[in-house]
């Protein structure tokens, strides 16, 4: 037994049900709130509310050239030298830093959580936290210009060998390090493409 519609069968094309007499009046009313909702938002992106990223700043200057004048202090420790490294690579594209405008000064706790454990004690994954606080300062104005946090988390397996679980330590450290320092860039170039 079919249950299908006949095949010389017209489908239904009855749409009295859609029309706008019909429509539940709480669905009209859910639509003006969203609408009214997200008009800041559409109004934002005209004339200079909404810049590219990887336009030009708000002043018509580079947006790249304006990140090159960036000077990173030293971060102590390893993970510091990665994110420092990271950051100094992703404002200047490898290429040699503009005479320093800023000075973009970053501090970094970073911690261990075990995620899978087994009934016998033994530690399976693990996740390594890096929690960083920036601070960008304007050198001329003497002030801080942005100040902001960034979280990078990176899980790992622990592994039976000591080397494999060194090995898969320091790659955590470095993608969470690179997590950090992309989101840092990001974010002191979304100031600089609207601000300077």
């Amino acid at each position: 037994m079919s249950l299908s519609r006949p095949r010389n069968q017209a489908p239904n094309t009855d749409r009295s049900s859609l029309s706008p007499a019909r429509l539940n009046p709480m669905r009209k009313f859910a639509g003006l709130v969203l609408l009214l909702a997200f008009l800041p938002v559409l109004s934002a992106c005209g004339s200079n509310g909404f810049r590219p990223l990887h336009g030009p700043t708000a002043d018509g200057s580079d947006l790249s050239q304006s990140l090159k004048s960036i000077k990173i202090t030293k971060i102590p420790g390893r993970v510091g030298q990665q994110i420092r490294n990271e950051i100094i690579f992703q404002t200047t594209g490898g290429e040699e830093a503009n005479e320093p405008l800023y000075v973009l000064t970053v501090i970094f706790r970073e911690g261990v959580s075990s995620t899978l454990v087994k009934r016998d004690g033994d530690i399976t994954g693990q996740v390594y936290n890096l929690d960083a606080s920036f601070t960008l300062s304007d050198i001329k104005k003497k002030k801080d210009v942005l100040k902001g946090n960034s979280y990078g988390r990176a899980g790992y397996e622990s592994f039976v060998s000591a080397y494999a679980n060194v090995r898969a330590r320091l790659d955590a450290e470095n993608r969470a390090a690179k997590t950090v320092a992309k989101d840092i860039q990001t974010r002191i170039a979304a100031y600089m493409a609207g601000n300077v």
